[in-house]
């Protein structure tokens, strides 16, 4: 093969190992968890297209949708599985607690639910329309597609004070290694499936403690550009308004794309536990990896996140006499 520069060697391998990386991570993650793709394909066929339709339409309608679909099913894998509690409605449920008060898109899930209980009664669970509606969302926003195993039930415990445990804005990337670890997610998860802040918007309550007085410094956090700090401080001043939203990754809220990482590699990382990817020996390695050459980069943060959300959306599956598929997503049948 004269003629061919060792570049493009190196770029046929890439493609060849990162495509068989994510055969295999779906297919095997799949089987260990009980979950299969296709699971759907007697019973209700048309499931995934009911469900992609739904998607679009309402990122069609206010594209911020799409963030607090992906943000809302990764906040239900960490807390009693990937089982849909996250949807049930009470007073003291998940959806009540402090971490998911600001999700959005529960309006998205009730609309797939009810077109698919017309096509399909009692037969597509709520936490397996979550799984899909997650990748959707990713799409709609100019990512790439995987495939999704589904099959799992819905639970029937919902308990706000077991969101205690979800990564936090604050926390250390030991103590972020730890709650993945405790998911059986490893570290390349974790920064990963983090990049999913590619899309979706802050508020200034969660991290205006960086720009003002960082640790008691009365200085900001000395990890944030210049540049960049002087723009988060215009759009949030000392003692202003604090629920204004501001994106996760600047110029690029609605799209995903693996800008983030580049933005983390130059200091413009708005959330702490987002910067400090970058900043800990153990987590800057994969985001290098995702902040290198556009094209490559763009391509390994694909495969990846699609391999790493297969792998979370499989935690702790109900199945069996576990669950239940819920006529109704957010109440317990």
């Amino acid at each position: 093969m004269a003629g061919y520069s060792a570049c493009t060697y190196h770029t046929f391998f890439y493609l060849l190992f990162t495509i068989l990386l994510m055969m295999l991570s779906n297919n095997s993650i799949s089987v260990e968890a009980q979950t299969r793709v296709g699971y759907y394909s007697r019973t209700c066929p048309r499931a995934e297209t009911i469900i992609r339709s739904t998607v679009s339409k309402h990122f069609r309608l206010n594209p911020n949708i799409a963030a607090g679909l992906l943000r809302m099913h990764f906040h239900d894998c960490f807390v009693q599985g990937c089982d849909a509690s996250i949807l049930i409605d009470g007073t003291s449920t998940e959806k009540t607690a402090g971490p998911n008060r600001l999700l959005r898109g529960y309006e998205v899930i009730d609309d797939a639910k009810t077109q698919l209980e017309a096509a399909c009664p009692n037969v597509v669970s709520c936490a397996d329309i979550l799984a899909i509606v997650a990748r959707d969302s990713v799409v709609v926003s100019g990512g790439s597609s995987w495939s999704v195993p589904t099959g799992r039930l819905d639970g029937r415990v919902s308990i706000a004070s077991e969101t205690n445990n979800l990564p936090g804005f604050r926390d250390s990337v030991e103590t972020q290694i730890q709650k993945f670890d405790a998911k059986k997610l490893n570290i390349q998860d974790l920064v990963t499936l983090v990049g999913g802040h590619t899309i979706g918007t802050s508020a200034c309550q969660f991290f205006r403690y960086r720009l003002y007085n960082f640790s008691g410094t009365g200085a900001a956090d000395p990890t944030i550009n210049p540049s960049f700090l002087t723009t988060l401080q215009n759009l949030c001043p000392d003692n202003g308004d604090g629920s204004r939203r501001v994106a996760l990754d600047t110029g690029s809220e609605n799209r995903f794309d693996q800008s983030y990482y580049t933005n983390l590699r130059n200091g413009r990382g708005v959330l702490e536990s987002d910067q400090k990817l970058w900043s800990d020996a153990s987590t800057r390695t994969v985001v290098q990896r995702f902040s290198g050459p556009r094209g490559l980069s763009r391509l390994a943060f694909n495969v990846e996140f699609g391999r790493s959300m297969v792998k979370m959306s499989n935690i702790e599956v109900k199945t069996g006499t576990q669950g239940e598929i819920r006529r109704i997503c957010s109440a317990i049948n």
